[in-house]
């Protein structure tokens, strides 16, 4: 696992750019196709503005190009929050990455994939008949959850179980409906769904190459138990050291490991 130190979050966010445009760049230069897994939440606001504006400059067709979000909110009957919901991860995406690029480029929306609430089993499909990800772009919840792949205590789960979870509805913590209503809902409790639907870790764990992004000071404590080297499903981030290709970017003015 590589560790890399940024000053801060504009620094962080160009650092993650150039690595996800340097990923589809190379691969749409070789007229392969190439599948990215995308994630939400304030970290990655600059990165996707960013990426667009690489995408744009350089003007490559993006007909090939696959985005794979790592999860959605689910509704009171069971399905995707709708794209109109103010929380959507599917309105978040249109609005911070879509939208910006160029449409002459081609990017096709049917193109566009996140999991279903009402078949999580064949957003697994999906991906390992695309041939997997090329690469996958995480944050990390403020108790050590990556997607919405909640910790669950050692003596409920083995680690291999968990390291093989499927994409499928959870419900969400506490502490993850209180960080997501102060970061993307002012504050109000009652506007954060209490269920999502979430790759799951046997997916996310199987991307070719990883990148972790962090810039809140209470990401402190889960990137310590990350650096302290040991896996354990009650810090789900930490399954991410047993893989080869994983780079971890965290702000030195918010964050000390």
């Amino acid at each position: 696992m590589k560790w890399t130190q940024v000053p801060d979050y504009e620094a962080m966010s160009r650092m993650a750019a150039q690595r996800l445009f340097d990923v589809i760049s190379g691969k749409l230069a070789k007229r392969q196709q190439v599948r990215v897994g995308l994630a939400t939440g304030n970290t990655m606001i600059r990165v996707y503005g960013m990426l667009a504006g690489l995408l744009n400059k350089a003007g490559h067709e993006l007909s090939d190009l696959s985005t794979y979000n790592l999860d959605e909110y689910v509704d009171g009957q069971g399905g995707n929050v709708a794209p109109s919901h103010p929380l959507s991860y599917r309105k978040y995406m249109t609005e911070y990455f879509y939208d910006l690029v160029d449409t002459r480029l081609g990017f096709k929306q049917a193109n566009m994939f996140f999991p279903d609430a009402g078949n999580p089993a064949a957003y697994d499909t999906q991906i390992a008949e695309a041939g997997g990800l090329d690469f996958q772009l995480l944050g990390i919840g403020f108790n050590g959850h990556i997607a919405f792949n909640e910790p669950q205590p050692e003596s409920e789960i083995t680690a291999e179980a968990f390291a093989a979870l499927p994409s499928r509805v959870i419900s969400l913590a506490s502490q993850t409906v209180l960080a997501n209503a102060c970061l993307t809902a002012a504050g109000d409790l009652s506007a954060v769904p209490r269920q999502a639907v979430t790759m799951g870790m046997r997916q996310i764990l199987a991307a070719r190459d990883i990148l972790l992004m962090a810039c809140f000071t209470e990401q402190t404590a889960p990137l310590r138990l990350l650096k302290a080297g040991r896996v354990s499903t009650e810090t789900p981030a930490s399954f991410l050291l047993n893989h080869p290709s994983v780079e971890v970017i965290y702000t030195t003015d918010t964050i000390t490991v």
